[in-house]
This record gives C-alpha cells, sequence and structure tokens, in this order.
C-alpha cells in the first residue's frame, strides 16, 4: 500500500490571485506531489491549499509553500474576517492511506523545526504534535491573533515549540501539526448583525457547551452583506454536517434570522457528504456501490471534459483544451518510453527512455492540473467583471481584480506553453533511441505539443491585449517570442527526421 499523506496548510492571502498562484506553483513544483485544491475567499482574506503525495514530497512542499508566503505576505498589512497569525497560518498533516498519525507527528516536527531553522518563523505545535493539552486546540495556539501574539509570545506559557520567542517581522507565527481529516463548513446568515451570528457560534460550539467536535466563530462577509457562522468539524464521523446544519439552523430561528445557504471549504471526505444525504434524503439501506461514478472510477472524467467543452458554457475552452493536447502529446511519449523498454535489443538505450518516460508521466499530471486551472481563471475574471461599481471605491476594487484576474489567465495557459516546449525537447532522444516502429505516435504527440503550444499562445495574447500593466505586457511578450523559437526549432528538427523516414509531418 504506497504511503499517502494529506497537507491542507492556510495561507493568509484571499485577495491577489498572483500571490496565490505562486504559492501553488511551489507546490506544483515537489516532484511526488499533487495539488488537488485551492479555495480563497476575500473577506477571510484566506486561501486553503489542499495537496497530498508520499511523505517527503509532501513535507518539501509545505516548506517550499510556506517559504513562499514569508516572501510575499506581510502580516503588518493584513486584514481579513479570519482569525490568523502569520502568514503561514496553520500547516497540517494528515494521514490518507499506509500512514500512521505518528509518522504525521514526526512529519510536523521535521517541518516545524525547520521553519524555525531556515525561516525564522516562530513554530506551535498543535493537534496531535501538542507538546502540552494547551496546545492541541487551535484556537487556543492562535488567542490574541497576531496583534495579541507580539507581546504574549513572550511569556513563559505562550512561548513557540520551535524558534524564537519574538514574531517573524512580517511572516508572524504559524502552527503546525497532525491530525485526522475535518471539514470545514460555513453557513451563511440572512442578516448582517454580527450580534446574531457570533450567538449562534456561541450555542453550537464544543468550547462553550455546544456540539462536540465543533470549532464555530460568527464572522462578517463584506462582499454579501452578510454574517456568517464558520466552522470546523473536527470529528464528522462523531458530528456529522447535517447535524451541526440543523443546530445552526435552530440557534438562528431563535435569534430571527435563517440560514440562506452554506459552503465547504476545501476538500471533503465523500462519506461526511453520504452521511448527510443519507439522513435529509431518510434513505433506507442505501450503499455506496448505487453511486454510478463509482462503477467507472475516473475513467468518465474525459468523457464528462468533452461534454463540459460541447455545452453552452464559454469554460472550459480553448485554453482547457490546449493542456488537453499537452496531456495526450506526454501520454505518448510515455507510451513509446515504456515501450522501448520492453525491447531487449534496445537495452542501451533503457536509462534514457526511462528518463523520458517519467519526465512525460509527470507532465501528464501538470497537464491535467492546467486543465482544471485554465477554467477557474476565466471564471475568475468573468466573477470580477461581475463586481458592483456604484461607488469609487467599488470601481476601483473592481479594476484592480480584474487586472489580478487577467494576470492569472495569462499565467496558466503561459504555464502551459512551457510545458509544451520543454517537452518536445524530448522528441529527439525518441526518436533517435525510441522503438523505431512508435516513430508515428512520437509525431502525433510532437504534433499535439505544437498544436498546444499555439493554443496556449492565443490565449495568452487575447488576455494581455486588456492588461494595463506595460512591462508585464512587453516582459510576457518576450519570453512568448523566445518560446516560439523554441518551439519552432524543435519541432522542424522532429519533422525532419520523420520525414528522412518517407513519412510526412
Amino acid at each position: 500500500m504506497p504511503k499517502v499523506v494529506e497537507c491542507v496548510p492556510n495561507f493568509s492571502e484571499g485577495r491577489r490571485p498572483e500571490v496565490i498562484e505562486a504559492i501553488l506553483d511551489e507546490v506544483r513544483a515537489v516532484q511526488g506531489c499533487k495539488l488537488l485544491d485551492a479555495a480563497a475567499d476575500a473577506d477571510h482574506n484566506r486561501v486553503v491549499v489542499t495537496f497530498i503525495g508520499e511523505p517527503p514530497a509532501v513535507e518539501e512542499a509545505a516548506f517550499r509553500s510556506c517559504k513562499k508566503a514569508t516572501e510575499l505576505i506581510d502580516m503588518e498589512k493584513h486584514h481579513g474576517e479570519h482569525p490568523r497569525m502569520g502568514a503561514t497560518d496553520v500547516i497540517p498533516f494528515i494521514p490518507l492511506s499506509g500512514v500512521e498519525m505518528d509518522e504525521c507527528v514526526q512529519m510536523s516536527r521535521r517541518v516545524g523545526r525547520r521553519l524555525a531553522e531556515e525561516l525564522g518563523i516562530p513554530v506551535y505545535l498543535y493537534a496531535e504534535s501538542a507538546t502540552t493539552p494547551a496546545r492541541r486546540r487551535l484556537p487556543d495556539v492562535r488567542r490574541g491573533e497576531y496583534e495579541g501574539l507580539k507581546t504574549a509570545i513572550a511569556e513563559p506559557e505562550r512561548r513557540p515549540d520551535f524558534g524564537p520567542a519574538r514574531m517573524h517581522p512580517t511572516a508572524g507565527a504559524t502552527a503546525v501539526g497532525a491530525r485526522p481529516p475535518l471539514v470545514a463548513f460555513n453557513a451563511n446568515l440572512s442578516t448582517a448583525d454580527m450580534g446574531r451570528a457570533r450567538a449562534v457560534a456561541r450555542a453550537v460550539r464544543e468550547s462553550s457547551g455546544g456540539l462536540v467536535n465543533v470549532q464555530a466563530k460568527g464572522v462578517a462577509l463584506e462582499a454579501t452583506g452578510q454574517a456568517q457562522v464558520t466552522m470546523n468539524l473536527i470529528n464528522h464521523r462523531k458530528t456529522p454536517i447535517h447535524r451541526a446544519l440543523e443546530a445552526v439552523q435552530r440557534e438562528a430561528e431563535r435569534h430571527g434570522a435563517t440560514v440562506t445557504d452554506t459552503e465547504l471549504v476545501g476538500l471533503v471526505p465523500l462519506d461526511a457528504l453520504l452521511r448527510s444525504a443519507r439522513w435529509y434524503l431518510k434513505l433506507k439501506g442505501f450503499k455506496r456501490r448505487q453511486i454510478i461514478d463509482f462503477q467507472f472510477g475516473d475513467e468518465g472524467r474525459l468523457d464528462r471534459f468533452v461534454e463540459d467543452v460541447a455545452g453552452s458554457s464559454p469554460a472550459p475552452g480553448g485554453g482547457a483544451v490546449s493542456a488537453m493536447n499537452g496531456l495526450m502529446g506526454s501520454a505518448l511519449f510515455a507510451m513509446v518510453g515504456r515501450l522501448t523498454l520492453t525491447g531487449k535489443k534496445y537495452a542501451a538505450a533503457h536509462p534514457l527512455m526511462r528518463e523520458v518516460a517519467d519526465r512525460a508521466g509527470a507532465r501528464m499530471e501538470g497537464f491535467r492540473a492546467l486543465m482544471d486551472e485554465d477554467t477557474e481563471a476565466y471564471e475568475a475574471v468573468a466573477a470580477a467583471y461581475k463586481l458592483p461599481r456604484e461607488s469609487e471605491q467599488e470601481k476601483a476594487r473592481r479594476a484592480e481584480a480584474i487586472q489580478a484576474g487577467l494576470k492569472v489567465a495569462v499565467a496558466v495557459p503561459l504555464k502551459t506553453g512551457r510545458l509544451c516546449a520543454e517537452a518536445l525537447a524530448d522528441a529527439e532522444a525518441l526518436l533517435e533511441k525510441g522503438n523505431p516502429n512508435a516513430i508515428t505516435d512520437v509525431g502525433v504527440g510532437v504534433m499535439l505539443y505544437e498544436a498546444g503550444f499555439k493554443g496556449a499562445r492565443l490565449n495568452v495574447d487575447i488576455n494581455l491585449g486588456s492588461i494595463q500593466n506595460a512591462a508585464f505586457v512587453e516582459r510576457t511578450r518576450e519570453e512568448v517570442g523566445r518560446l516560439q523559437e523554441r518551439v519552432d526549432k524543435l519541432v522542424a528538427g522532429a519533422r525532419e527526421r520523420i520525414e528522412a523516414r518517407g513519412l510526412r509531418i
């Protein structure tokens, strides 16, 4: 059984897409680590990131992303509704497969020590990693938040587990720990009255006599003019989502409000949703195998993607399809490399082919992620254009959000273009050392990468036309030009080799 650990770091940035993308790029760059989700909220001014992988890869991604957050987030300028004490507020490690909780505890201690020693960030161990009972609960560790901890950190009972007894000048402090999976679940109320929201939160949370395994706080949502009860369900098996929601609804009604809608932050265990579905639908004898998706697993993903592209929505569109071209090109390059490994007469080329196949396999994951990221980037720009623009302040905020979103809408296809150009460099090795019977597969892969690059370039160009930062536009166009030259050269070289065999490409 492979060892798989989940990590869900929370960063104190939910308003600048370019900063969030830079942090996410650090995770994507770690081989053996897969980014699953990034849920940002402007009112909370926070992004919750989820990634999985083997323990060493997850440790490295956690450190790198925290380091990048330290470089880009200044807590002296940070304001948001969610409690926080650092640029990287919390880093939990969660065992998923083949890993015991104690191993995650050890991971948290190694990462915590490294953050303190290499970045100078004071680190508190919490949850299963806590060194004292008083530090098991994250709200207790975070008490006073960034501003209050500036002075409290010097008190004997608040000294960090690793690092100096003083806050990092811009990154604050970080909590690192190990815990089981939790559900981050928010309920939005039909009122802006924070007094009502706090009363509801006080009634449902464990620390004030409410539901066990529930942490809750009332916060204000500026974007919608609502109050919210934001919750962490520490153990969704003992206190399921529907029980927490029912409690919030009852308490809200007592205070003259209702729950208008709810939201999940980050990823959620499927069983947590199924339990609530069974309860609300009053299902009798329901089995997981009755869910049709479980009958074909991930095999229907491509079909669903194609149907989504063919639908009436503008996303997923050409940028996502360009990434899909890269995905299919990588699949072919991986196939040719592995096909060569099966032939004894190609033994001398086996080390090189193994490297090529491994690189192609890693790129497949990169292109898969870019298919989703391109759609998300489009949706972020579309949402920015829908922001209110009645007052001058609203107009300025909308304009800023549009420009930030457009930069991400450029960055994503640019990454697709880079990856296509990088992948084309392996064509020479496959054509020279690979199984000659698969030459047409290499040729198709080359054409897919070229099409993927051209499609990505089109999406970069269309979005650059609306960006007002002249230096950013010029810098990006220069990079695209260099990439185009490289792609043209690599495609020409591949075409020459293939046509030398009497084939046309």
